[in-house]
């Protein structure tokens, strides 16, 4: 997966008010690495994370900040994932006066409020609460560009995890409607038509649930449906191993948690039903699917 991704420079401007500054931590689940986002154009700018506490990215971040003859008055976490926030110590040893805002945040830090809005020259930036990753997690709306910070709900490559699949799906709903241009993610490129991912996401979400409900309603074995009294019952992983058949087996077990997120949901909504003991489930009413 990692080899399919387009090269990232460590810092790059993005914009006229936006500059990336690359967390130095690629890998499977992280992609070229996180991004974190200098953002304004005076000498004091805003940061939307920290990376997971790289010496490489302060040391980047410092540089950065001397050329541009700024500073960071205020830095802003997405939400609480250490990819995230873990670079805000060498962040505060650098810059003990900067302020540091996340929603539910930790002692020292400040909370964030869904609306609350962040300014400095060149930029404001508008807090969107969108629970469903992380349930602390915030986009920012950068309203100079009708651009949005999507942190970890939306991705520059592939698709996202989720905690809670209803929540997320109304999350996405959510920031959709809420700006017009970019996506400046958590991890990966730049999404050039933001909504249009979004729109994306929501689809393909609705596709591996469609998935799902045909699984379940297949017979496991042929010629079985029309003697069947009641429909077969399966597991979580046999389902993955059916819907992810061309994907290789080490991703089986992180698909796994998606997979048991769209089967809640639909035990939710009265669709599925599970056996508690066995971790088996079926479709609860066929003729209502």
């Amino acid at each position: 997966m990692v080899t399919q991704l387009v090269p990232l420079r460590e810092v790059e401007r993005l914009s006229s008010n936006v500059i990336r500054i690359m967390g130095g931590n690629p890998g499977k689940f992280t992609l070229q690495g996180s991004n974190t986002y200098l953002v304004g154009t005076g000498k004091r700018r805003l940061l939307v994370d920290t990376g997971e506490g790289r010496s490489s990215w302060i040391e980047l971040l410092k540089e950065t900040l001397q050329r541009e003859n700024a500073s960071v008055s205020e830095a802003i976490i997405t939400h609480w994932h250490h990819d995230h926030q873990g670079g805000v110590k060498h962040l505060q040893e650098f810059s003990p006066d900067t302020v540091i805002y996340k929603n539910q945040p930790s002692a020292g830090w400040k909370d964030i409020e869904d609306g609350q809005k962040f300014s400095v020259d060149g930029a404001s930036l508008r807090a969107v609460f969108s629970p469903g990753h992380a349930n602390d997690h915030m986009a920012l709306v950068l309203e100079e560009e009708d651009a949005m910070f999507t942190g970890d709900n939306v991705l520059g490559h592939g698709t996202a995890v989720f905690e809670d699949l209803p929540t997320y799906l109304k999350s996405l709903e959510k920031m959709k409607s809420n700006f017009q241009g970019r996506a400046y993610p958590g991890h990966g490129a730049v999404v050039e038509d933001g909504p249009s991912k979004i729109l994306e996401y929501i689809k393909h979400r609705q596709q591996r649930e469609d998935q799902v409900i045909q699984v379940l309603k297949s017979p496991r074995s042929p010629g079985t449906a029309a003697q069947a009294k009641e429909p077969d019952k399966w597991t979580s992983m046999e389902i993955v191993k059916i819907i992810y058949k061309d994907v290789p087996e080490n991703l089986h077990l992180p698909a796994n948690g998606g997979i048991l997120q769209i089967l809640r949901k639909l035990k939710e909504e009265e669709k599925v039903s599970e056996d508690e003991g066995a971790g088996k489930w079926r479709i609860k009413d066929r003729a209502a699917l």
